[in-house]
């Protein structure tokens, strides 16, 4: 059976914010993504793709004007990023640091035994986890 979505399909998460550069910011300085594209005013929409070159995933921050977008609406809204070198983790979470983001305390605690929690200027978060994910 043919699967529509596979290993070869490309992902954009894709979220609407009400502070495009200082999100831009987080997810570039701090988090180290590449700023991949941007468009104004298309259709009433500004946005930033932000990502790594070539990789299957990307993030997508769009601004609507005059259409506030609000905060998340818990703190279990997470973007989790396994870094299984400790030597990356460690300079992961140092970059952030040096972009004046610190850890915040992880709701479920298993990011926290693992990994670094990182907030958002919109209250999402982001997690660093020193670890492996297979699937």
């Amino acid at each position: 059976m043919t699967r529509p979505v596979d290993q070869h399909t490309k992902l954009r998460f894709a979220r609407a914010t009400d502070s495009l550069e200082a999100v831009t910011r987080f997810y570039v300085l701090g988090l180290g993504l590449q700023r991949l594209a941007s468009f104004t005013d298309h259709d009433g929409f500004d946005g930033v793709m932000v990502g790594v070159p070539g990789a299957p995933y990307h993030l997508e921050f769009t601004r609507r004007r005059g259409h506030p977008a609000g905060r998340a609406s818990t703190q279990e809204n997470l973007l989790v990023f396994y870094l299984p070198d400790a030597t990356r983790w460690n300079a992961a979470v140092q970059r952030m640091a040096a972009a004046g983001f610190h850890p915040v305390a992880s709701v479920n605690p298993y990011w926290g035994r693992g990994g670094a929690t990182f907030e958002d200027p919109d209250g999402y978060r982001v997690v660093l986890y020193n670890g492996n994910w297979t699937a």
